[in-house]
Formats: C-alpha cells, structure tokens, sequence
C-alpha cells in the first residue's frame, strides 16, 4: 500500500516520525514523505532526530509568509507530488495549515486522506485561531480518523462521522518521548539550573501576540524576581515580535534563560526535569504528563480537555495575576502539586503509532 504522510511543521514531525518509521518497519507499505517546509529551521532538526527521510520537499517557506500564502503553497505543491507520487492514501496530522491544505489537495485529486490525532475541538473557530478551523476541515475531508482519545471519538460522532470509520489509537506524541528521554543527557542550562525549580515555557501563539503576550511576559519577570530558587528556562519562538519583545521585558533577569528553540531531544529531556510547565502550545499538554510534570495552559480554552478532567492541565488564561497565581500555588502548596503531578496520563501508552499502523494494514487485506 502506497502512503503518504505530509507534514510541514515541528509539532507535525515530533507526532508523525513515530508513525512513519513504524510504517516504513513493514514492508507491506510503500512510505512516500512529503514535507512542506511551513517550519523549515525547526522542522529539518526533527526528521535528523528521527532518521527520517523525506522523498519530496515543497520548501515553501518565505520570510512574513501569510496563512494564505501557506495554504496557496502547499495547495500547489501538492498538486504536483500527488501526480507524480500517485498514492493510495495521504495521512496528515493535527490542526496546521499544511495538514488542512494538504488534505484539501488529497481531496481534489480523489485520494482518501487519513487524520492523524483526530477530533479535537473548542468549539470556537477563533480559539485556537486558525488551528480549529483546519481540524474541522480536515475533519469533514477524512476518510478515517485517528483520534487520541476517547473524548476526541464523542467528538467526530457528534458531528455525524461514520463509527466505523473513527479509531481511538493514543496519542503518536508520547511514542516520540520513548525515544528521545535520555537518563544520562546533559546540557549547560541544566548546570545553571541545579538546586532550583525548573520552569519550562513555551509561548507562540497567534491570539496571544500583542498585549496577551506582553501579560504572560511581566507575570514571568514578577514570577523570577520573586523566587531566586526558581529558573525559568524559554526556548524563544523566531517569530520576530515574540523574539523582540521577549529581549525587551525577560533577558535582563538572571534567572531567566532566552535560548534558541530547541531541538527535539533537547526539549523533551529538558521537560523530564522540569519542576512545571508554562505553556500555550498543544503538544506539551500532552507530553508533560507522561513525566508527571504540572502544565498551565495560558489560554482561555484548550481542545484537550482531557488533560483538565484528569488533572494533569489547569487553564491560567493570559492575565498577568492568573499566570502568577497558577505558578505560585504549584510553587507553594506541596499538596496542589502532589495532585498534579500524580495524575493519571491521559494520552496514552507509547504505542499509538502501531495501532495506526495496525488498522491500516488490517483495512488493505
């Protein structure tokens, strides 16, 4: 069977490199990886970390490139890899703009598209924006979903999707950790870190540029100089507004770190010694429980609301005295933490990818 993941970003490559090397183990598949290069710095370090390969290359990243640019790219791009690749199924993953244009190009070239890490919703087109639109569409433009959880499944049957057709697999996010968490890595910010409390923070998203952003950042600086036994380590997204305010408001304090983002190795063995995590991204609301790590989720919503009923998650919001009384009751009571950090994972066991792997091979016999 002739498949044919695409992906374009760092999140995508972390989730979808367990997939595709288990897919390529079996010799019933004929694997054809499509990158589109949405991240080209941050995705090329992934497929190195994993030894994966990609046959066909869109490269369509462009300094100030706009959400239409993206889908305008990856639309043509995939047009042309699909004639020529000619593949029996297009697996996309997640809620990005390349997943959403490549399923779309999938569909008008009459291939069925796979959804990889299916189901997740808000609810809200605008929250997260543009990620829930995309796995709405790629949703409605799937012939079969992979969700997570059992959560995500209620989800696509609400919306009418075929049972048959919906799989609930795990999460491919916690099969990478199995391979990049190292017990003897070391690195020079984990010596300046010794004897305190790690913070690991990742903030990036489009709804949170501008004055949320700001918040977030001066909840930080107050979190920092007020507890010396605290170091907060941020790997700086390159989007230049965030890199630029980050240097104005954060590098002056001495126990914060502003590094360059960090490879995949490095970020997951840095999360497995963190004390909590700061973040508005998804996939560390899904990594950080594995290793009974804390995460504040500075949204207002989140499509993974699982990790809040299990509670591994709690939402903090943007606002500077949300952020800091989050940070602080983690901080200061022994019990809140314990409660955290002791719940139950709810993403799955390391094994989603040959389940995926399993079912398609069962479905082409």
């Amino acid at each position: 069977m002739r498949v044919m993941p695409v992906f374009g970003t760092r999140p995508e490559a972390i989730k979808m490199c367990p997939l595709v090397r288990a897919l390529k183990e079996d010799e019933a598949f004929d694997v054809r990886v499509c990158v589109t290069g949405q991240h080209r710095e941050l995705l090329d370090g992934v497929l190195d970390a994993f030894s994966v390969t990609a046959e066909y290359d869109l490269g369509i990243m462009r300094p100030g490139q706009t959400l239409s640019d993206i889908t305008c790219g990856v639309l043509s791009g995939m047009a042309r890899v699909l004639l020529e690749a000619r593949p029996e199924l297009v697996l996309v993953h997640g809620d990005t703009t390349t997943a959403f244009a490549a399923a779309l190009a999938a569909y008008y070239a009459r291939i069925p598209v796979a959804h990889v890490e299916a189901g997740l919703r808000t609810g809200d087109l605008y929250a997260p924006y543009p990620e829930e639109f995309n796995r709405v569409a790629v949703g409605d433009l799937a012939a079969l979903h992979f969700s997570p959880t059992e959560r995500a499944r209620e989800n696509l049957l609400r919306e009418g999707k075929d049972p048959a057709r919906i799989f609930v697999t795990g999460n491919t996010v916690i099969d990478a950790l199995r391979t990049t968490v190292r017990a003897d890595f070391s690195h020079p910010l984990l010596t300046r870190a010794a004897g305190r409390r790690l913070i690991l923070m990742t903030a990036h998203r489009r709804e949170n540029l501008g004055r949320p952003m700001e918040r977030i950042f001066s909840a930080v600086r107050t979190l920092a100089k007020a507890h010396s036994d605290v170091f907060v380590v941020y790997p700086v997204h390159p989007n230049p507004e965030i890199r630029l305010l980050a240097e104005r408001m954060l590098s002056d304090v001495r126990n914060i770190a502003l590094t360059a983002p960090m490879d995949v190795f490095d970020f997951h063995n840095f999360l497995s010694r963190a004390t909590l995590v700061l973040t508005d991204s998804g996939g560390a609301q899904e990594e950080a429980p594995f290793f009974g790590v804390p995460v504040l989720v500075m949204r207002d919503t989140t499509e993974r609301p699982e990790g809040l009923d299990a509670g591994t998650a709690m939402l903090v919001g943007t606002r500077t005295e949300t952020v800091l009384a989050g940070v602080e009751t983690l901080l200061c009571d022994p019990a809140a933490y314990a409660r955290m950090a002791r719940a139950k994972n709810p993403y799955g066991d390391g094994y989603a990818s040959l389940r995926i792997r399993d079912i398609l091979k069962n479905r082409a016999d």
